[in-house]
């Protein structure tokens, strides 16, 4: 049940009459008339811009159409008030039955309370995390690991196929490091004293990847030159780390689908094949690229390259697939695994990167539109920093990788479900701060802990009316006589699991999980007012002793806050509390 859904379907009939009637054209644009709450409460349940948008086109008054309109609506039983406000805009009263029907269709749907079909099907492909296999994931990395996560299940939830990916950087030079760092560790394995030179990996995660090579080859690579054991080392050190990513992202309760490898582009003609499919278009060619604005590097020359014509796509400049030398460049091998991605039928493709790519924006959606003809759009979400505290103070913990704080060490210190929670109380592209004290304080400023204890405290009040004989099943409550439900406070939170449909259509259509999380801390902000008032007005409490009829009334109220709790949680990956301990 989508009740803006509902009621924009009424807006769109009355228009229809409107147009029978001859008070408004035929063939009018309807795709932009749009029902939504209004910015001030004050001012009605919904509002509509219909009048606004279609003046214009009908070449009408905004405020004729809406003076029209708001007679017809008037006439539904579902509109208790139509006023026109300003130069056209129109702002609705519903009846006090249709929020009462809104906590039934939760209790009735359960877990599938505003699911949709808005993506009807359709493929799409969200790659995310894609770290280098050289270490641990660091806390940077678990902000991109929970927002993607977090955005598959938003557009599975919404009606789409996803695909959650994870692209290993294996082709590249920074596996050979990997591989010296772990054959230096090979060697102190064996008692030998080692030094690691400025651009390897002192970590000590590296300890027990050369303790077990040592088990399985024993001597064979000590005192061998590099030629010896460089493929080999690389190969088991990239697997090794694979294995800890793999093993870090589950303790965050993240799970891939597909783990493809960037080494697996190279000499199997895959790069090739990509570049061959633009040359075809036209555009690959030898030239010359300007010389970068501003001061020029001292290393600069101009040199002829093979580019590929991005700007026809939308890019500022065009960009180079090959070297002078005849190598490719990074871009070449991710053109070629976006286009094998297209080939693999997607209709959608989602890359979750940190801020530090934002240069390889243009670029890649440039290239993507290529390869696909402008078929398959591609949206890329930047994840910008983390920086940690504690009690407002900078903070640092023991570095096991040697470098940079850890996505085990966040998760150790307060858990996956307040990592991955407060990963999203930011927009993906705002810094977060993170604060160790203040995500485990008990306190209204802390989101997860106020819209954890929401789902607690009414888990309380069922238990309770469980003891007191109380059916409050489901299927019970959703039967109760709810029009007793007549309180502002009562409707306001009505008011506010109707949006809930609404909310999650738009956030999958933005990509933009965040909302999940502010949605759930103003419902359970409905919530708690909620609660507070009964403190002083006996009538608000949900138990109401010696009348179950009305109690049950206003449990299923708040049992649907429950109900959409828990899928709201779901999409970020959090587990809802029964209990706070």
């Amino acid at each position: 049940m989508n009740l803006f859904t509902d009621i924009r379907s009424l807006v769109l009939d009355a228009l229809a009459q409107m147009q029978t009637q001859g008070s408004l054209p035929e063939g009018l644009d309807l795709s932009n008339v749009t029902v939504e709450p209004p910015r001030d409460p004050a001012h009605g349940d919904m509002a509509t811009n219909a009048a606004m948008v279609l003046a214009k086109p009908a070449g009408l008054k905004p405020r004729d159409i809406a003076d029209a309109l708001a007679a017809l609506l008037a006439q539904d039983d579902r509109i208790t008030s139509a006023e026109v406000a300003g130069p056209g805009f129109l702002n609705l009263r519903l009846a006090a039955s249709l929020w009462h029907d809104v906590a039934r269709a939760a209790l009735r749907a359960g877990a599938q309370f505003g699911r949709s079909d808005m993506g009807q099907g359709k493929r799409v492909n969200v790659e995310y995390v894609s770290a280098n296999p050289t270490g641990p994931l660091h806390v940077g990395h678990t902000r991109g690991a929970v927002f993607g996560d977090a955005l598959a299940s938003l557009l599975d939830f919404v009606g789409y196929d996803v695909t959650r990916e994870y692209y290993i950087n294996d082709g590249g030079a920074q596996v050979d490091v990997l591989a010296r760092s772990v054959y230096l560790r090979y060697l102190e394995a064996h008692g030998k004293e080692v030094a690691f030179p400025d651009g390897t990996y002192p970590g000590d995660y590296l300890i027990e990847v050369g303790q077990a090579l040592k088990d399985k080859v024993g001597d064979a690579y000590v005192d061998q030159p590099e030629s010896v054991w460089l493929e080999d080392i690389r190969n088991y050190g990239t697997e090794a780390m694979m294995d800890l990513i793999r093993a870090d992202l589950k303790s965050l309760g993240v799970e891939m689908d597909v783990f493809f490898s960037e080494k697996s582009l190279y000499g199997t003609g895959l790069i090739e094949e990509a570049l061959t499919a633009l040359d075809a278009k036209g555009l690959i060619y030898e030239g010359v690229l300007e010389p970068p604005k501003g001061k020029l590097p001292e290393d600069w020359e101009p040199r002829e390259q093979t580019l590929f014509r991005s700007t026809a796509h939308g890019d500022d400049v065009d960009r180079p697939v090959k070297k002078s030398d005849g190598g490719w460049t990074y871009f070449a091998p991710d053109i070629a695994y976006h286009f094998d991605k297209i080939n693999r039928g997607f209709d959608m493709l989602i890359d979750v990167l940190g801020a530090d790519h934002g240069g390889y924006v243009k670029r890649m959606k440039a290239a993507v539109s290529a390869l696909s003809d402008a078929r398959v759009p591609l949206d890329i979400k930047l994840c910008q920093l983390v920086k940690l505290y504690k009690n407002g103070e900078p903070f640092k913990m023991s570095k096991r990788a040697g470098t940079f704080v850890t996505l085990r060490d966040v998760v150790e210190l307060v858990g996956p479900d307040v990592t991955r929670f407060v990963m999203l109380t930011r927009k993906n592209d705002a810094p977060l701060d993170f604060d160790f004290a203040r995500v485990l304080e008990q306190s209204k400023d802390n989101p997860v802990f106020y819209v954890q204890y929401a789902n607690a405290r009414v888990n309380s009040v069922l238990r309770k009316a469980t003891e007191a004989g109380i059916d409050v099943s489901d299927a019970t409550l959703a039967a109760a006589d709810l029009s007793i439900l007549t309180h502002e406070a009562e409707l306001n939170l009505a008011k506010k699991l109707a949006e809930w449909p609404r909310l999650v259509q738009i956030a999958g259509r933005t990509n933009e999980p965040h909302r999940v999380a502010f949605y759930l801390y103003d419902l359970a902000s409905d919530l708690h007012a909620l609660w507070n008032q009964g403190h002083n007005d006996a009538s608000l409490r949900f138990l109401q002793e010696g009348d179950p009829a009305t109690s049950q009334a206003k449990i299923a109220l708040v049992r649907a806050v429950t109900v959409v709790i828990s899928a709201g949680l779901g999409i970020l990956g959090v587990t809802p509390a029964e209990e706070m301990r």
